[in-house]
């Protein structure tokens, strides 16, 4: 017979022994994934970035330098209850450098409002909760076939790109 349970949340187990085995933290490699981007990952997209020159790269240069997200405005449960994105503000340190003066100015400027993930691992995009769904991909490259059906050759080959649509040839022995 089942033990019943002492509260609604508890777990009813149906075997002899209470030995489950325990939940493992599956959200923890989102939430470690998050961490990264936040505190090393924003700093290598804004070093590969580094520097902006104007159209010339003779009078205008501008760095991005140490950036910071500030706590956001609302709370996750607010932003659902209202429509709203639960994001945070980000703003980073740039310096303009003019290059014909000399003149090198810097100043901490605001950079807009960046999505923020939740406790639970989730974004919250307009009052409705979001999660990032890992795939995996084809490498890029070209793969070729061979097949033999019904004693003929068929020939074929999968180009895959970066970026954009694949394209599959396929041909019989004789052209």
């Amino acid at each position: 017979m089942a033990k019943k349970p002492t509260t609604s949340s508890e777990r009813v187990y149906f075997t002899s022994g209470d030995n489950a085995l325990p939940l493992p933290n599956l959200i923890a490699h989102q939430k470690d994934s998050w961490r990264w981007f936040v505190e090393e990952g924003l700093s290598e997209i804004f070093s590969e970035i580094n520097p902006i020159d104007d159209y010339t790269g003779q009078k205008l240069s501008l760095k991005f330098g140490k950036y910071y997200f500030g706590e956001p405005k609302n709370t996750d449960q607010f932003a659902k209850e209202n429509n709203l994105t639960f994001e945070a503000p980000l703003h980073a340190t740039v310096e303009l450098t003019n290059k014909t003066t000399g003149v090198v100015e810097e100043q901490e400027i605001y950079l807009g409002e960046y999505p923020w993930m939740t406790e639970r691992g989730t974004f919250i995009i307009n009052g409705t909760e979001r999660v990032v769904v890992s795939q995996l991909i084809r490498s890029a490259g070209v793969f070729f076939t061979a097949e033999t059906v019904a004693g003929r050759n068929y020939y074929g080959a999968k180009i895959i790109p970066g970026r954009g649509a694949w394209m599959e040839f396929e041909t019989a022995s004789n052209g």
